[in-house]
């Protein structure tokens, strides 16, 4: 398995029943509590706590969640996706300009963006080596088809142990169940917000994976289906921008309702508080 590679994980030289989780610190960013963690770190400490429940017995999965504008407009003007996205165990800073305003006005600085559309491919690199599993749950059949040939294609020696597709609303038992019996390490929920975190809060003690991974449209990402913006823009936090100019329909009212609700919490609503994000029973 992998080894420690972060600050933010104790040393796991033995395991305790009382701390089943990896803690990971967190900073107040746009009213928000945001992981203090690199993509190599949440990979290591998802692995960490992986071991831990195929040593002990896998306790509740852990919710991982991701801030971005529109996860930071929708927790002030929807109440129902605030109540679900309390229920996050770990979230990461998928917006560059929650990385920016973190080395403003946070304690520490986050240390880079890290948006699922990347980190599904450092967790299938790693999990080549590891053995660890995964299950794809969202978009339409034929993206979650090929979304799991082409990570099988990208990485030959990873475990996809179950898919199925984001359209089962009424079945949710049956999806549980098929969830419970692949019995995956890592839960990949792609169905939207605000659909995927209100699913994860509602059946948070009944998935059956140690990680659950909210991840939008990265499934598309994954196929080409979407397009990722240049390198440049994407470092410049303006990735956004990309996407609204090639998906109009789709998101340019999106951004035009919640960006500017987004910067200006981000930037009343950041302070030098932190937390430690861990097992709460």
């Amino acid at each position: 398995m992998l080894d420690p590679l972060f600050p933010i994980a104790r040393s796991r030289q033995s395991f305790t029943k009382a701390e089943p989780w990896t803690p990971i610190r967190h900073v107040r960013v746009g009213d928000q509590w945001v992981a203090l963690a690199s993509r190599a770190d949440f990979v290591a400490a998802a692995h960490e706590d992986a071991d831990y429940a195929e040593n002990y017995g896998r306790v509740r999965t852990r919710l991982v969640f991701d801030a971005n504008g529109q996860g930071i407009a929708l927790a002030k003007t929807d109440p129902a996706f605030r109540d679900a996205f309390g229920h996050a165990n770990i979230v990461h800073a998928d917006g560059q300009f929650i990385v920016a305003v973190s080395r403003r006005y946070c304690e520490e600085p986050i240390p880079e963006r890290a948006p699922t559309t990347d980190m599904i491919h450092d967790f299938a690199a790693a999990c080549e080596k590891s053995g660890r599993s995964f299950y794809l749950l969202g978009a339409r059949e034929h993206t979650n088809a090929g979304c799991a040939a082409r990570l099988k294609e990208l990485y030959p020696r990873l475990r996809i142990v179950g898919r199925h597709h984001g359209f089962f609303k009424g079945r949710e038992d049956a999806i549980l169940e098929d969830i419970h019996r692949c019995a995956p390490d890592f839960l990949w929920v792609g169905l939207g917000k605000p659909l995927e975190q209100e699913f994860c809060a509602q059946y948070r003690e009944d998935l059956n994976a140690v990680w659950t991974i909210t991840c939008g449209g990265c499934f598309n990402f994954v196929t080409g289906e979407y397009k990722r913006a240049p390198l440049w823009m994407q470092d410049a936090g303006v990735e956004w921008v990309h996407r609204m100019m090639t998906q109009p329909r789709h998101l340019a009212m999106r951004y035009v309702r919640t960006n500017p609700r987004a910067l200006m919490l981000a930037l009343t609503r950041s302070d030098r508080q932190t937390r430690v994000m861990a097992y709460e029973g």
